[in-house]
């Protein structure tokens, strides 16, 4: 039963990662700087990047996933009368000829139940969704609950 349930897990992955590879990449979306923060303990932590669209169109982005963690959230952080909430939102649009940022204190992915210990030095995959089914695959590296960014890391 565990050998059927093993190959029958391999096949589901299998199928996911030829599904994720048969999907068009945006034309003109590019990501720079990705990371992820650590936080020790298997905590929830954020993912940053600037999403930069090249493109003639606005590009909406309207969820990600990870085979690193369980679940991936786009959320927006707020500081509205001395007190901060963060709230899910169902997409990010990244305008033509410009950029968005995921950036602490603002929109990030929030990433949730890693799949497996993660630690500083590693790098995460990201699979960003956008509006249009085109997808694109992302490597975040992993740094220091002390960063403050890639270059801090």
């Amino acid at each position: 039963m565990t050998t059927l349930r093993s190959l029958l897990a391999a096949g589901i992955l299998a199928v996911s990662v030829a599904a994720t590879a048969a999907a068009p990449t945006p034309a003109g979306v590019h990501v720079e700087h990705p990371w992820v923060r650590w936080l020790p303990a298997n905590l929830p932590t954020a993912g940053y990047a600037k999403i930069v669209n090249d493109s003639d169109s606005t590009a909406r982005l309207t969820s990600a996933s990870s085979p690193d963690y369980h679940s991936v959230t786009l959320m927006h952080s707020r500081l509205a009368q001395n007190d901060s909430t963060m709230v899910s939102v169902s997409h990010i649009d990244i305008p033509a000829h410009a950029s968005a940022t995921l950036a602490p204190g603002g929109y990030h992915l929030m990433l949730s139940h890693a799949a497996h210990p993660i630690k500083p030095g590693d790098t995460v995959s990201i699979t960003l969704h956008f509006a249009d089914g085109e997808m694109l695959q992302v490597g975040f590296s992993v740094l220091p609950a002390n960063a403050t960014g890639p270059s801090s890391g």
